[in-house]
């Protein structure tokens, strides 16, 4: 990995801290939600992510915050989100931070 790839790895991990899960209003890097991130030659991005159920009705909310975050922001030209759910997420993904934004809102973590 350069360090160019790195450097962009780590903003786009930053810029998605921004990105918050509309039922609880925690990010998506902390809820263990991003499991990588692809960053092609012209600096375009895959995001495999996962949510807590397959179900889920807001994957298209937070396809637009996520696009918000890093295509309008200027901090990648392109971003597309594969949602995958293997492996199934749990809680032991969620983050220290996560856990502690969890238990300010009332969750027993």
């Amino acid at each position: 990995m350069t360090t160019a790839t790195a450097t962009t790895s780590e903003r786009v991990h930053e810029a998605l801290r921004e990105v918050l899960d509309p039922d609880l209003g925690v990010n998506v890097v902390d809820l263990g939600f991003l499991y990588s991130v692809d960053i092609d030659s012209a600096g375009g991005v895959t995001l495999k992510m996962t949510l807590t159920s397959p179900a889920c009705p807001l994957t298209k909310v937070m396809e637009d915050q996520i696009h918000t975050a890093l295509v309008e922001s200027g901090i990648v030209p392109s971003v597309t989100v594969e949602w995958v759910f293997s492996p199934v997420w749990t809680p032991a993904r969620i983050s220290p931070d996560g856990r502690d934004q969890l238990r300010a809102i009332g969750f027993s973590m």
